[in-house]
């Protein structure tokens, strides 16, 4: 190791320029800002990825560990940070590989990637500049490199940053504990909103559901074999021509319609809509934008086309203010018709006949208000962003007391604040399945909490086995949908035969009924930026083992999922009890295990979030040595704003033991306005069985056993 450390410190010395001299205070008692001598504002600020601008509220302590060094790598303008080399690496956005991220690299330039095959699956849809570092005693520090223009992340020997474009400041972020890290991360650059949530409901989708007599038929058709189901997904196909904000005369004639239907039935529908417009002066979206002077242009001042799925395309610039309303105001007639979320793909933006998939580096953004005129190289990474953001503004105008829902595929580190996300194409091998699991955390560990793969894979067709591996898995990811390609089998959870039909029910039925537990994970996410799914070391920080599992995950803190396939796990210490949902089980159903210490409230089977309320609830509870428990319930209408005044509540659930055999809990609503009247009863986990209490009215239960 010592060889390896020298040699590459030789190497980095030959190929350095002189250290640029910086400056540094705090914004913060934990956080850092540092600039390089030779920073500009003008080339990255203002960030988009920091909620408001840093103050200098005192100078950096001499003891300041994680310190930045600025310099020219490669002719670059970079950063490069000394690190321990026993320190776990992890974030870096959204990528493919290990959970631990050191020796690893990846390109921040948001690239459609189908099956994660080129560029070796180093460059994909979304872009993070950010690195979690966790030292062995479990104290941590996140590195944010504020700057949207493409970069390098390497991880081979400390951190370094390679920037193609100016120098660019870099905040660290240094607490106790990794999750204090991520609360802090979320104060600087902002927590997901609080969804709907039918958001956190199972969902169906394909490319593409086509006529909408084919949509109708799959919403009754779940309903008939009850299984648990919230949202239908509508792909490009439903467009005319793939013209966005429009739809096929004859496939979708009456989308209106279509959506009562689906309401009826307890669905939400999601379109999708592509920032691509296509170049056609009969189409009234091509003539408002062209009229408006809305497009990103090409080097020499002219309309940039390019060539997607209608053809060849404009692209809006949302770097402009008048172009961000403008794009706004297309959703007014779009959501009037019943549309319930929208899914915005593409927005990479992927451009088929581009210089590596996408635009020109040298495209022009004209940029106002706070945003400079600048080239593509630099807004590449925002594009996503800045067009999500402007989505959900144009949806909370339609419906302002409504939640917003939008799904993007391309983002960028702040982005969470205005869209969830999938990790795009993947595709059904057992491979992407296992990878799903770091791939996942690591996009947590980023800010970005709401997010999981394609349940089943996009591309190619899984094996029954395949598939009914992953819906049991799929169940617990945060966002959780089963999407397909145009080119594969069909992939309803019926579309395999009745084992793999029961298979997915029952997982499904198990994400229903954590429903309870899963909003109250939402809502910490929204309030304070920890993860809904989390590294197995966050159970033990300071157990080193743990630091490379990657075949479990925590939901939440009081829950680990363990696939059924997992090999050589490591555990965390403690009683972990398995949870029996029922008398029976198969083969495929993850193993979700409850922390010892904890309570999670638990609710009954039900088909949609329709049905959704926590009028009745079963405690589950696993005492710690001490025979003690805690645990938490947020609620509020799931829907609308009335939890910003007051309508919510949070109840506080303890449990102790007064004798060998006796279990007391206790209930108290510690915040909130809301009030409903609620039944609970004990299920004292134990020896992996559950052991209920008679339901009772009462804020303080008993159960003998």
């Amino acid at each position: 190791m010592k060889k390896f450390t020298l040699l590459y410190i030789l190497a980095l010395t030959a190929c350095l320029q002189t250290a640029f001299a910086q400056s540094a205070s705090l914004a913060e008692p934990d956080i850092a800002v540092f600039y390089p001598k030779d920073f500009d504002s003008i080339h990255t600020l203002p960030s988009l990825a920091v909620l408001k601008e840093l103050p200098k509220r005192d100078s950096l302590p001499a003891a300041w560990k994680v310190k930045p060094q600025f310099i020219q790598m490669d002719g670059k303008n970079s950063v490069h940070f000394d690190l321990n080399p026993e320190t776990d690496l992890y974030g870096t956005g959204e990528v493919i590989g290990d959970l631990r991220r050191n020796g690893s690299d990846v390109t921040l330039w948001n690239t459609d990637n189908y099956e994660y095959a080129k560029f070796e699956g180093k460059q994909l849809y979304q872009a993070h500049p950010w690195v979690l570092g966790v030292r062995a005693d479990g104290s941590a520090f996140g590195i944010l490199a504020d700057n949207s223009w493409r970069q390098e992340i390497r991880l081979e020997n400390g951190v370094d940053i390679i920037s193609e474009g100016p120098s660019f400041r870099v905040i660290v972020i240094e607490k106790e504990t990794p999750q204090e890290v991520m609360v802090a991360l979320g104060e600087l650059t902002g927590t997901m909103a609080m969804p709907p949530i039918w958001a956190l409901g199972y969902q169906q989708s394909r490319y593409s559901y086509f006529p909408d007599t084919n949509v109708q038929e799959l919403a009754d058709e779940f309903r008939a074999r009850k299984i648990p189901a919230d949202v239908i997904w509508m792909d490009i196909d439903y467009m005319d021509g793939f013209r966005v904000f429009t739809f096929d005369p004859e496939g979708f004639p009456d989308p209106k319609g279509l959506n009562d239907y689906l309401h009826a039935r307890d669905f939400k529908s999601v379109f999708m809509i592509d920032p691509g417009v296509k170049q056609d002066s009969l189409y009234s979206v091509y003539q408002q934008g062209s009229a408006g002077n809305h497009w990103v242009l090409d080097a020499a001042g002219n309309e940039y086309n390019g060539e997607v799925w209608p053809g060849q395309v404009a692209f809006p610039d949302y770097t402009r203010p008048e172009t961000q309303k403008w794009w706004a105001s297309l959703y007014k007639d779009f959501m009037n018709l019943g549309i319930d979320g929208v899914w915005n793909d593409m927005n990479e933006p992927a451009v088929f006949d581009g210089p590596g998939g996408s635009m020109p580096d040298n495209n022009i953004h004209r940029g106002g208000g706070d945003l400079p005129r600048d080239v593509h190289l630099r807004y590449h990474n925002v594009y996503g962003l800045l067009m999500v953001r402007s989505s959900r503004e144009g949806i909370m105008a339609v419906n302002p007391e409504k939640r917003p829902f939008v799904l993007s595929r391309a983002n960028y580190i702040g982005g969470q604040r205005y869209a969830a996300t999938w990790t795009g194409d993947n595709s059904a091998t057992w491979d992407n399945l296992k990878m799903s699991i770091p791939m996942s955390i690591n996009l947590s560990l980023s800010g970005q909490p709401f997010n999981g793969p394609d349940i089943g894979g996009f591309t190619k067709s899984p094996s029954a086995d395949l598939f009914g591996n992953w819906i049991a898995l799929g169940a617990y990811y945060p966002f959780s949908r089963n999407h397909t390609s145009n080119e594969t089998e069909d992939q309803e959870p019926w579309a395999f035969g009745e084992e793999i039909e029961n298979v997915s029910r029952t997982a499904i039925n198990r994400r229903y009924r954590l429903m309870p537990y899963l909003y109250t994970l939402f809502h910490e996410a929204a309030t304070t930026g920890m993860p809904i799914m989390r590294p197995t070391f966050f159970a033990d920080i300071q157990d080193e083992n743990l630091r490379e599992e990657q075949q479990s995950f925590l939901l939440g803190e009081n829950l680990l999922v363990i696939p059924r396939w997992a090999e050589g796990l490591k555990m965390p210490e403690g009683d972990w009890q398995d949870i029996a949902f029922e008398e029976t089980d198969d083969t495929y159903q993850a193993i979700v295990k409850l922390r010892d210490g904890a309570i999670v409230p638990m609710g009954p089977v039900i088909q949609s979030t329709e049905d959704y309320s926590t009028k009745k609830l079963t405690l589950l509870i696993n005492p710690d040595k001490s025979g003690n428990a805690f645990g938490s319930l947020y609620d509020d209408a799931g829907e609308g704003f009335g939890y910003q005044d007051g309508d919510y509540a949070i109840l506080d659930f303890s449990a102790f033991k007064t004798a060998e055999n006796t279990l007391k809990v206790s209930v108290k609503q510690t915040e909130g306005t809301r009030k409903t009247a609620r039944e609970f009863r004990i299920g004292l986990v134990k020896d992996n069985q559950i052991i209920y209490s008679d339901w009772s009215s009462q804020n303080e239960l008993t159960l003998t056993f």
